[in-house]
């Protein structure tokens, strides 16, 4: 109620404000064309007539609804086309009822035009002026833009009408040279993006706006790589939709994320491939509560379903997710189970009465170290939960089965990731076999901000005032948004057939020590002075790097490059099943020998002590 009553006082005032302007217009018209104002009946039906036209042709041109601390060259551009019209309708007054001369007329309208605009820019202007008699102020944040373009401009357009935040453009850097030693709105641009360190120090600047929201995530890097050789706070906007849709403002801007300097674009999906077999089917999520399978969820639940079934252990992750996607999506058709992959009756009993059409198994213990203290637990899980839920898939006829895998899975040096190979090596095997089952395993590396990912854990680190423990310095992994993750292994769905395992190119890998360095430097703080980087060395299980493909394996394209289908290696199936007889067998009873006997089934696995 308040907000509307807000609204309707700024057009009873702008209203107010241009029937000033007409009447004001109108008397300075007749003063300056005729020299003198007689009272007249003719004059007075052109001036009624005008007050008519103009709240017409100003409301039609939307001039009424105008943000206007935001008012900008469209703006003029409907005023003046606004005017032009008004100017149009009244050469009858001229030339058929020989009202008023002709130049009264073109008189009214140029001032019309240049009030109205003084009205509607009037708060931008407030702002300037108050900016500029407050400009040598103190307290006011010191700021470097990068970027001379449209982002550039709107941003210091924006810092300079507002009074939400404090700061104090001094220069622009822009790898435009021909934009080197030009003005944006008063704001000089000093250099390139290679002068940002010299520049920082000489105009003692305290933070660094980057306002280049449709660069490449190769070139915001190389920008923070020169950024963090100072002390300055980085800030920047977060994308180009930001621009289209008038949010390029001082409110839009963000600190730089880590997955910014990942050093390549965000991954895109063919979204019509992963409508077309998701559309109208009922997906089940095994796993659905986690990090990854509650992102499977998200972006299912875009795609019309014709029920999504959420399937968990842990009854806290699937009541969140649940009452997430109700809030979003209250079309959906939406169930959330509490039941255990490993629990074979319950998965049978779920498949029987549901009947889901595409199952994506995220369930699964993915924690490297804890699984190397609970061996049993993880084959249990990983092994048989997943051989539990693909059995009732081919069984109950579901269409597609999408493995999560991981790259742990080739030449593993642990527990989780030879539970991995294993599963991979199960949905092969039923997958080749299938007649009514499309069988694939997706493998991938690390992905940001996931449950057990390094990122939470430096992020907790440094607000406990460290140290940020990484466990070598020289240790590198391949990252992937969860997002960017998820929507490859949708997408993957779609290509499944016959037991593949397709692997996902996730770019360069990165260096974990440089990814705690960036960390501390985004969060304003000194690596190594205000915080510590400690190296604890090599967990049990645990590599400098990670493989995506087996020796014995090759590469296939899709026709999406991102997603490669791994050749598959020829298994000994009656041994593989009888091996699993066995780990079984041993996994129930607690056995203590439990890593040798997953080294039989998967020769690649290296046992480490």
């Amino acid at each position: 109620m308040k907000k509307n009553y807000k609204k309707l006082k700024e057009l009873a005032v702008v209203c107010a404000c241009d029937f000033a302007a007409l009447t004001l217009s109108m008397l300075f018209a007749l003063l300056i064309v005729d020299g003198t104002i007689a009272a007249s009946w003719d004059l007075l039906y052109w001036y009624l007539a005008n007050i008519g036209f103009v709240y017409v042709f100003f409301a039609l041109f939307r001039l009424y609804f105008l943000v206007f601390n935001s008012v900008g060259i469209v703006d003029t551009l409907k005023i003046i086309a606004a005017t032009v019209f008004i100017f149009i309708v009244n050469v009858p007054f001229v030339f058929v009822f020989d009202l008023v001369h002709f130049s009264t007329v073109f008189t009214f309208c140029v001032l019309l035009a240049i009030l109205a605009m003084a009205t509607r820019f009037s708060k931008r202007m407030y702002y300037t002026v108050k900016y500029s008699f407050s400009r040598k102020t103190k307290d006011k944040v010191r700021t470097l833009i990068v970027g001379a373009g449209n982002a550039g401009s709107m941003l210091i357009r924006e810092i300079q009408t507002t009074d939400k935040i404090d700061y104090l453009p001094i220069c622009i850097v822009d790898d435009d040279k021909d934009k080197v030693g030009k003005s944006i709105n008063g704001v000089k641009v000093l250099g390139t993006t290679e002068d940002i360190p010299s520049l920082a120090e000489r105009y003692a600047i305290d933070e660094i706006l980057i306002a280049i929201p449709a660069a490449p995530k190769s070139q915001v890097k190389r920008i923070y790589e020169l950024c963090k050789t100072t002390n300055c706070k980085v800030k920047t906007l977060p994308g180009i939709y930001q621009i289209v849709s008038g949010e390029a403002s001082v409110s839009a801007l963000r600190e730089v994320q880590i997955s910014d300097l990942l050093g390549r674009d965000q991954i895109q999906v063919n979204l019509d491939e992963i409508m077309g077999y998701i559309e109208n089917q009922v997906i089940m999520v095994t796993g659905g509560g986690g990090s990854i399978g509650s992102e499977l969820c998200r972006q299912i639940a875009t795609h019309n379903p014709k029920q999504l079934i959420i399937l968990d252990i842990y009854e806290n992750n699937a009541y969140d997710i649940e009452q997430e996607l109700k809030r979003s999506h209250p079309e959906l058709n939406l169930l959330a189970l509490i039941a255990s992959v490993r629990d074979v009756t319950k998965i049978d009993d779920v498949f029987k009465k549901y009947r889901p059409d595409i199952i994506f198994n995220a369930a699964a213990h993915k924690h490297v170290p804890l699984m190397e203290t609970s061996p049993n637990e993880a084959v249990k899980n990983n092994v048989f939960g997943t051989l539990n839920v693909a059995r009732c898939a081919d069984k109950y006829g579901a269409k597609t089965f999408v493995q999560i895998s991981t790259d742990k899975a080739v030449n593993p040096t642990n527990v989780m990731g030879a539970t991995k190979r294993i599963c991979e090596m199960i949905i092969q095997t039923i997958g080749k076999h299938s007649k009514h089952t499309n069988f694939v395993a997706v493998r991938f590396g690390n992905v940001l901000g996931s449950n057990g990912s390094v990122i939470p854990l430096f992020e907790k680190q440094i607000a406990d005032g460290g140290p940020v423990t990484v466990t070598h310095k020289d240790i590198i992994r391949y990252f992937m948004t969860i997002p960017e993750a998820v929507s490859l292994v949708l997408q993957a769905g779609a290509y499944a057939k016959g037991g593949q395992i397709f692997v996902l190119d996730m770019g360069e890998p990165v260096k974990i020590y440089d990814l705690a360095y960036n960390l501390i430097k985004l969060s304003g703080l000194e690596p190594n002075v205000d915080i510590d980087i400690v190296c604890t060395g090599l967990r049990p299980g645990e590599k400098l790097f990670e493989e995506r493909l087996m020796d014995e394996e090759g590469m296939q394209k899709t026709p999406n490059g991102l997603i490669n289908i791994a050749n598959p290696i020829e298994l000994d199936e009656e041994l593989l099943w009888k091996s699993l007889d066995e780990l079984h067998e041993a996994a129930v009873h607690e056995t203590t020998d439990m890593r040798h006997l997953i080294a039989k089934l998967v020769p690649t696995y290296t046992i480490k002590n």
